[in-house]
């Protein structure tokens, strides 16, 4: 038996089915390519489980070529742990997938900086067997030279940049931003406003191109501070105004100014105005974003790539509404 006290090796196992290292070796990978009696084999795996033998982590992983282990890298300056921060779901949905699949995580902190430091940062994700990036820009010249090498990786969150190459898993902003404006013209409302940040990004593109699919004279209206004055709210009501519909993003900067100048504007909702957020807070009107599975779904996908399994590289995922209690039909009614 083994030295007491000491784990088992594959040369043990070797000594006691009396059997070569090397058959030993063939029979825990479960190699059926080698020809060998099958009374061997049985032999072999009951003397490896009478004695408790676990292969050693590093070594399967040499052996495989493979590390098991995904990068995590956002392009933000911080890394999103506050769980009141938009992102922190998902990184719940990404390590409850990873210990799912038998996959450890590598969080790399390269966003400070810019040029050649993010860059450095990014090559030394292929440290990993595949990375995964989140956040609402991309540095598109190391991203393509991540493409054009082959390096598996996912991307959370619809990205159209290099020519549709990057592979991603994001949520179908446009499909639930036009269901919301559906919703408000079934209500009855006819003049709506629809407040966006001034930053441009895919998920904003996304959201203003379903709102304006379902209600076509819907009037933009492009915040750059954190205020939205009063007078402003109190002038859309003057104009007819019954609904606002605000972006979502994850500084939640316009639904912020919205409200509070609602409210400064002594106006409450929904009875003067209805007031929808396309991805806000839990409970807020609109829709939710399924931000936990599309980190879930994220591994996934970057597992299939990393091991060469026939995928769908690009998905979107259906963003459930939310009632809320901020939408009503228009006092006039």
């Amino acid at each position: 038996m083994a030295a007491r006290g000491r784990t088992p090796r594959q040369a043990d196992i070797a000594r006691i089915a009396g059997v070569s290292q090397a058959t030993v070796s063939v029979v825990l990978a479960g190699n059926r390519g080698v020809r060998m009696a099958e009374s061997t084999r049985h032999r072999v795996l009951e003397v490896a489980e009478r004695l408790g033998y676990v292969p050693h982590p590093v070594a399967t992983r040499l052996a495989s070529a493979r590390s098991n282990m995904l990068g995590l890298y956002t392009f933000r300056t911080t890394f999103p742990t506050d769980t009141a921060d938009s992102y922190h779901p998902i990184l719940a949905g990404v390590e409850e997938e990873a210990a799912a699949l038998g996959q450890d995580l590598i969080l790399f902190t390269g966003t400070a900086g810019s040029g050649a430091l993010r860059e450095a940062a990014i090559r030394r994700t292929r440290m990993a067997d595949g990375c995964l990036f989140f956040g609402r820009h991309v540095p598109e010249e190391p991203v393509a030279r991540l493409v054009d090498s082959g390096f598996p990786f996912v991307y959370i969150g619809r990205r159209p940049e290099l020519g549709g190459r990057i592979p991603y898993v994001g949520a179908d902003y446009v499909t639930a931003s036009a269901e919301v404006l559906r919703r408000l013209t079934a209500l009855g409302h006819r003049e709506i406003r629809y407040v966006r940040e001034l930053d441009e990004a895919p998920s904003s593109s996304d959201r203003q191109r379903g709102v304006l699919e379902a209600a076509p004279r819907t009037e933009i209206v492009r915040v750059g501070g954190p205020e939205v004055h009063p007078d402003t709210v109190r002038g859309w009501v003057r104009d007819g105004v019954t609904a606002v519909v605000v972006e979502g993003t994850d500084t939640g900067a316009a639904h912020a100014a919205v409200r509070t100048a609602v409210k400064a504007a002594g106006l409450s909702t929904p009875d003067d105005l209805s007031l929808a957020v396309l991805g806000g807070p839990p409970g807020v009107s609109g829709f939710a974003v399924p931000m936990r599975e599309m980190g879930r779904c994220a591994v996934r996908l970057l597992v299939d790539l990393v091991t060469e399994q026939d995928t769908t590289p690009q998905q979107l995922l259906w963003c459930p509404p939310v009632a809320g209690d901020s939408v009503g039909a228009p006092r006039s009614r």
